[in-house]
């Protein structure tokens, strides 16, 4: 089935999100749709699949013009998504969640589940699935989950597959599975568009690549184009996509983490019996799957976590037991894994956002009372500092796109006496531009003698960013092995498999 947009435009009050978008995907062709988070990919998606109804444009279907109401009619014509986050109900079994939305029932209304049971069998079968009908999803891998996700698209007779973002929660032997899974789809005539902003796929499976900046289409490219061409399209400059850092020094004590255990409010371990150290002037990553304790190890270091058992020195300073407030004022520096709901406050000025963690007591407080003329200085001088890119400095933060309010977010804690650095997803729904800028102040931060810990599931990042890397699985350390191990072995760290110990499970 081909597949054709033509000039679609989708507007939010006065944000243009699609700004006449033109898409043609052909039967057996995988299209990438390549853009920064923001970009309008997800949206036009989602005009696609019937989420949202266009304000402009036409969507055909081998010539027909299609009208989707919801995302029934886009599955009724052939339309089938695998969304980032799944869209499965854990406690009900593969087939269950197959047949759910389109049940088939026998005499007396009773559910077919046998006839769900065969047609997951049919389709596991076709393409080397190997998913059990019968099995819970909550008891199955992230990556079979996903592969549930695609029965469901094909069990509908989906002849264009939308794959919005499908790697995210993958480990790379997972990405290398689902590549071979679209290649195996495409090869059945399926017509697949495949939104990502990750390079590396883009030009491992695409046949054609769009590339979208701002709402709009900015241009088309070859999958043999580089990574350093594609990046210029996607942000409209030269960027470079290595970081740029020596050897790393390690000296002093710097950071001693002994057998942290993090549990939540039900007694729930979280972070399990965790040990590890970061010297100065070094840079470990956290790395792994996301949901597999990095999250609370790193608000466990910036005294965020209330149930903690074990030890976090700092230059031999014990900060278990310390608040938020006594964990930064010991030289902590913290950006959070959401900006948006831990770093920033939206209608704040980006001068007050700058400030945030040091009003209580000079050079910005005296005697209870905000001192404007310093903070506005400072603020003024941080903006250039960091390039953060603002109508002015009494802007509200939530008005700055990603990338500047990570930079206001990096700007404040950077901008203190620092022993120790803790950035969760330090890159997350940021532009390739902001991620070149964001990697070197971190290794800056490094140089100055700095222990830093970064988390990131993004495992490029922690390649390029550490010196060395810790894989965490189900809360646990797997290992702690030089930023020179090889992706592969990384990616079988990720999955719980222990270095020397392939085949078994952590």
């Amino acid at each position: 089935m081909k597949l054709e947009l033509r000039g679609i435009t989708k507007r939010f009050g006065a944000l243009v999100a699609n700004d006449h978008i033109d898409l043609t995907v052909e039967p057996g062709q995988i299209h990438c749709l390549l853009g920064e988070n923001g970009a309008g990919k997800s949206t036009l998606m989602n005009v696609l699949y019937g989420l949202y109804q266009a304000d402009e444009g036409e969507i055909l279907l081998d010539g027909r013009e299609q009208h989707f109401a919801g995302p029934g009619d886009a599955m009724a014509a052939g339309i089938g998504m695998v969304h980032q986050h799944f869209m499965l109900i854990p406690v009900f079994t593969v087939a269950e969640n197959v047949m759910l939305g389109h049940e088939q029932t026998r005499a007396g209304g009773r559910l077919d589940l046998d006839a769900a049971r065969s047609r997951v069998r049919e389709i596991a079968d076709r393409f080397g699935f190997h998913v059990d009908p019968d099995a819970l999803v909550e008891d199955l891998p992230v990556g079979v989950q996903q592969r549930v996700e695609i029965i469901k698209a094909l069990s509908r007779d989906a002849r264009v597959l939308v794959f919005d973002e499908p790697t995210a929660v993958l480990t790379p032997q997972e990405t290398d599975e689902l590549m071979a899974i679209m290649r195996q789809l495409k090869e059945s005539g399926a017509a697949i568009v495949f939104i990502t902003h990750k390079l590396r796929e883009v030009r491992e499976v695409a046949d054609r690549i769009t590339v979208v900046r701002r709402g709009a289409v900015v241009g088309e490219a070859s999958p043999t184009a580089s990574d350093a061409e594609l990046a210029s399209l996607m942000v409209g400059r030269a960027v470079e996509l290595t970081v740029q850092k020596d050897d790393a020094v390690p000296a002093g004590r710097g950071l001693e983490v002994r057998n942290l255990e993090v549990t939540d409010a039900r007694g729930t371990v979280l972070v399990d019996d965790v040990s590890f150290e970061v010297r100065g002037g070094e840079i470990l990553v956290v790395a792994g799957v996301q949901g597999n304790g990095q999250t609370e190890l790193a608000e466990a270091l910036a005294g965020l976590a209330e149930h903690v058992r074990g030890s976090v020195r700092l230059d031999g300073d014990e900060l278990v037991g310390r608040n938020v407030r006594q964990v930064l004022d010991a030289g902590v520096g913290f950006v959070p894994e959401d900006r948006n709901e831990d770093g920033l406050v939206g209608t704040f000025s980006v001068a007050d956002n700058l400030v945030l963690n040091r009003t209580d007591g000079p050079p910005f407080v005296r005697s209870g009372a905000l001192q404007l003329r310093a903070r506005d200085a400072f603020a003024r001088e941080k903006v250039e500092e960091f390039d953060i890119r603002t109508q002015g400095i009494d802007t509200p933060v939530g008005r700055l796109s990603g990338g500047n309010q990570q930079k206001v977010v990096l700007a404040r804690e950077l901008s203190r006496e620092l022993r120790l650095l803790v950035a969760a997803q330090p890159t997350r729904g940021v532009d390739v531009g902001s991620i070149e800028f964001i990697h070197k102040r971190i290794v800056e931060t490094r140089d100055a003698g700095v222990p830093v810990v970064v988390v990131s599931t993004e495992l490029d990042e922690a390649v390029a960013l550490g010196d060395r890397i810790l894989v965490m699985y189900r809360g646990r350390v797997v290992g702690i092995v030089p930023a020179t191990t090889p992706r592969d072995q990384l990616g079988l760290m990720m999955a719980g498999i222990a270095p020397g110990t392939e085949g078994e499970a952590a």
